[in-house]
């Protein structure tokens, strides 16, 4: 088992941790008990810890990580840590900030900041990310692989976007039909049904997909293949990449979806059911099939 050298000492309560290895910097999500739902604390950490591996010249690549048994569940839509009204100095957004805003400025503000601001923040790193997924990768999860320029994925691993339950378009970076094509993307939101890394792999969005035991060791022997290359060279291929997927539509689908996903939330506030349609991650869970404590949409 790949075993990383600690930057230092982690605190068991720290929401992401920093590891680095021969090159290759490892930010771990840190909220197994949760699987690893997303609060405003950890998209911060998150944040921090990116910037840490950017600014340090002795790291080529870096990989996002999940601790325990799940990658990620999502947006944290109902833990006692949520913190919803929580600041931060290093922000993504050039706009207000959402605490203490009502109705939808309060939404449309921390969505923007938090969620979307962010992920094409960390879409924009210009070293290579790779995303290490075993377990659940749900909605808000997968936001976060999608930001990243390559998915292991361990063949424990599934899929999923339910949030048209709440009547609600997708999650807020909504990059479906280019991460997985427009009949598929439609498919997933439509049924809200789990997909497994298998067919994420035959659709282009993952990959490679590995047996669980080597999920760790063979997302880090790509990570140092890809360590090899020069920097720059790398730098500029992935903006290459990026700027060709922008102009096929990527950012401004991304701005337009947005839209309409505030736009349901007022919806569903208008129609006296709140923001989220009265769901929660009780009720998620129920809809999805997973009975298991700690699922988080």
């Amino acid at each position: 088992m790949w075993r990383g050298t600690e930057l230092a000492a982690a605190d068991e309560d720290d929401v992401v941790t920093y590891q680095v290895s021969a090159g290759v910097a490892v930010v771990t999500m840190n909220r197994p008990d949760y699987r690893n739902a997303q609060n405003s604390a950890m998209t911060y950490a998150l944040d921090t810890a990116f910037q840490r591996a950017v600014d340090d010249d002795q790291i080529d690549v870096i990989i996002l990580a999940g601790a325990g048994e799940h990658f990620s569940a999502g947006h944290d839509i109902g833990t006692p840590a949520r913190d919803h009204h929580v600041n931060y100095d290093n922000r993504a957004v050039l706009w207000w900030d959402h605490v203490g805003k009502p109705g939808g400025d309060q939404r449309y503000a921390r969505e923007m900041e938090v969620y979307l601001g962010m992920c094409r923040r960390w879409r924009e790193i210009p070293k290579p990310t790779i995303a290490m997924v075993q377990g659940a990768c749900i909605a808000g999860g997968l936001m976060l692989a999608w930001v990243c320029d390559l998915i292991v994925a361990a063949d424990d691993a599934f899929f999923c976007d339910p949030v048209v339950r709440m009547g609600i378009p997708g999650v807020e970076y909504f990059a479906h039909p280019w991460a997985l094509g427009p009949r598929f993307a439609k498919e997933i939101l439509y049924t809200g049904e789990r997909f497994s890394a298998q067919r994420a792999y035959q659709a282009g969005m993952v990959s490679r997909v590995v047996p669980r035991s080597e999920l760790a060791r063979e997302t880090h022997s790509l990570a140092a293949r890809i360590a090899t290359m020069p920097r720059f060279g790398l730098a500029l291929a992935k903006r290459s990449v990026n700027q060709c997927e922008d102009q096929m539509g990527l950012r401004n689908g991304i701005d337009s979806v947005f839209g309409l996903h505030h736009f349901a939330h007022a919806h569903n506030a208008e129609i006296g059911i709140g923001s989220l349609a009265g769901m929660n991650a009780k009720a998620m869970a129920a809809a999805s099939g997973d009975e298991t404590p700690g699922f988080h949409a």
